[in-house]
């Protein structure tokens, strides 16, 4: 389980920001995890903004919701510019389904944690084609920790990393559910893939 850092391990008083990623495959609980922390910080009178984007509106237009259907309050946005927006004095940032971000979110995240905030981040590490995915892999690498969750192959039981696209679409950015993705090993995976 991941525990939060100390918040003035700065030196001196001063609170330092960073950045934190959480990645997987599709039902690898990635959203679950970026709410408990979120709740924790709240637990902790820290003030929390959510944000997610405007694309995904699969379980709610406004709120982020996991597939287990724990919720809470987000604002959707366009880019990831809107996040600088409108943080306003939030001390921690969350950011739900990163992948469907521009290619500016690094960059806005860096800020951020400059500015002393924790930012925490949600997305799928690769696509159903499993290449990496958006800003992921720049999220990962100037992150200053990793948490990389993994589902239950649903084939065969195994630990999956893999979502395979169940429908056949070559759009790399298609929402979707059980309906349209399974979470699959790497064996499974590949099965799957050759046809």
């Amino acid at each position: 389980m991941f525990l939060e850092p100390r918040a003035n391990a700065g030196g001196k008083g001063k609170a330092t920001g960073w950045v934190e990623v959480i990645c997987g495959s599709m039902f690898s609980g990635k959203t679950e995890e970026l709410i408990r922390r979120l709740h924790r910080a709240r637990i902790a009178h820290m003030r929390v903004a959510l944000f997610k984007p405007t694309f995904d509106t699969r379980y709610s237009a406004s709120d982020v919701v996991s597939h287990k259907q724990s919720s809470m309050a987000a604002i959707a946005v366009q880019s990831s510019q809107d996040i600088l927006d409108r943080v306003d004095s939030a001390e921690v940032i969350g950011i739900d389904e990163a992948q469907f971000f521009d290619a500016e979110l690094p960059e806005v995240c860096n800020l951020l944690a400059n500015m002393g905030k924790r930012v925490v981040v949600a997305g799928l590490d690769m696509d159903f084609a499993g290449k990496p995915f958006g800003p992921m892999p720049a999220l990962l690498a100037i992150a200053e920790y990793v948490t990389k969750v993994n589902a239950i192959c649903m084939q065969c039981g195994a630990t999956a990393s893999y979502s395979y696209r169940l429908i056949p679409s070559l759009e790399q950015n298609m929402l979707g559910q059980t309906e349209s993705y399974e979470a699959r090993c790497r064996t499974c995976y590949m099965k799957g893939m050759a046809g």
